[in-house]
């Protein structure tokens, strides 16, 4: 089994799970407007101060935007916890609902906002960094933010599910990380091109429309953005059933239930060869 068809299982699996809890589609969409409403909230009283120029931006303008930053990536995590959260409901058998999602995320409100902070912090010096060196330095600092997401892809479910600090979470998503991807990273990046690909349609029927003109311009153009509002949805929710997923396969060497199949874990997470299932997995048989 290829590197993508294992990508497609993987993704069939989690819309199972989200097919039986299709409610949960609605996080990503509560997301999204939350983030619009925050946004423009803290936008607003700073272009009342004269707008955002990097070169003149004052204390005021300073802090407003660090809070600005923190707050979208508590919104994020925020309501990623509680996909992950209702995700492992399903998973174990239960029935969840947005109420008990959103109750089993606000319960780990504490151990959010420090992931947030720092997740902001760092999202704020990779892009001053990105804004001072050349098409090189652009290139490094890409690399870098791209080895944060993949070594701290599983914060979140260590947030949710063990008793741990900001700094032990991230330590612990790095060994998750180390036991269950190794060299190969198919599989998030599999979510991401399948995205792509279920976003193509969307895309040419707004070009087709905007090719057109006149009223097919606008019917084509809102076909469109609906269109990949959904994927964007859809992959959303999907990623979150897939961490919690993965956590669980990481720490234990199963997944609860029976949405996701054992043999396609094993197959992708090859045990490196030497060691037994506690000395860690290793992607290469991805």
């Amino acid at each position: 089994m290829g590197r993508i068809s294992r990508s497609i299982e993987l993704a069939k699996s989690s819309w199972r799970v989200l097919r039986a809890d299709k409610e949960l589609m609605l996080l990503p969409v509560m997301s999204a407007g939350a983030t619009i409403v925050v946004a423009v909230s803290f936008l607003v009283p700073i272009f009342a101060l004269g707008g955002i120029e990097s070169d003149s931006l004052g204390t005021a303008e300073i802090v407003i935007l660090a809070l600005l930053y923190i707050a979208l990536a508590y919104i994020t995590i925020f309501f990623n916890a509680a996909l992950v959260f209702a995700a492992d409901e399903r998973l174990k058998g239960g029935d969840p609902t947005l109420r008990s999602a959103l109750r089993g995320a606000a319960s780990r409100a504490g151990r959010i906002l420090p992931w947030a902070v720092v997740s902001a912090t760092v999202s704020i010096i990779l892009r001053a960094i990105e804004e001072r060196v050349g098409a090189l330095g652009r290139i490094v600092t890409g690399l870098v933010g791209v080895a944060w997401s993949l070594v701290t892809f599983l914060v979140v479910p260590v947030l949710v599910f063990e008793d741990l600090g900001v700094v032990d979470a991230v330590k612990r998503s790095g060994t998750l990380f180390k036991q269950t991807w190794g060299e190969n990273m198919a599989a998030q990046f599999g979510f991401g091109l399948l995205g792509t690909i279920a976003a193509l349609p969307g895309i040419a029927v707004a070009a087709i429309g905007l090719g057109s003109g006149g009223a097919l311009a606008g019917i084509g153009v809102v076909i469109g953005v609906v269109w990949v509002a959904l994927v964007v949805v859809v992959i959303a929710s999907l990623s979150g059933i897939f961490q919690a997923a993965l956590y669980h396969y990481a720490v234990s060497g199963t997944v609860p239930g029976q949405h996701f199949s054992e043999q396609t874990f094993a197959q992708a997470f090859v045990p490196r060869r030497g060691r037994g299932m506690s000395g860690g997995f290793s992607g290469g048989g991805f």
